[in-house]
């Protein structure tokens, strides 16, 4: 399965903007999709997540309450719903997707064997 995102850009502290992933090459209703993201110099972190059915969601402590994730399988599209940007939510926002991710494994990396290109998201203050 190859993804697609986009969507990202410069956003001004406290503002919002909503990240897309799309796939393509395999039907995206058996895969669970994840966020992931790393700010310039360091690791790459876990975001959000959610399962194939959409019914499980998971956030990064960082995100929690600001960012919503959900997915619209008929499109074969996922998206990430950013609020009250701050600056430190500056970094490359990546997708993941993986085909057999059980709900402990959903904040883990390894458990996403397709990735796509990443999107830049820049937050002045």
């Amino acid at each position: 399965v190859q993804l697609q995102a986009c969507g990202g850009g410069l956003a001004q502290a406290g503002g919002c903007l909503r990240l897309s992933c799309a796939a393509s090459g395999r039907a995206f209703r058996g895969y669970a999709v994840a966020w992931f993201r790393q700010a310039p110099g360091m690791d790459r972190n876990f975001g959000a997540a959610i399962d194939r059915n959409g019914n499980g969601i998971r956030y990064g402590d960082s995100v929690k309450g600001r960012f919503t994730m959900s997915r619209n399988n008929a499109r074969d599209t996922v998206y990430l719903q950013m609020n009250s940007l701050r600056p430190e939510d500056t970094a490359v926002y990546y997708c993941a997707a993986g085909p057999s991710v059980i709900s402990s494994n959903l904040v883990s990396q390894l458990a996403y064997p397709y990735w796509g290109q990443g999107t830049l998201l820049t937050v002045f203050s």
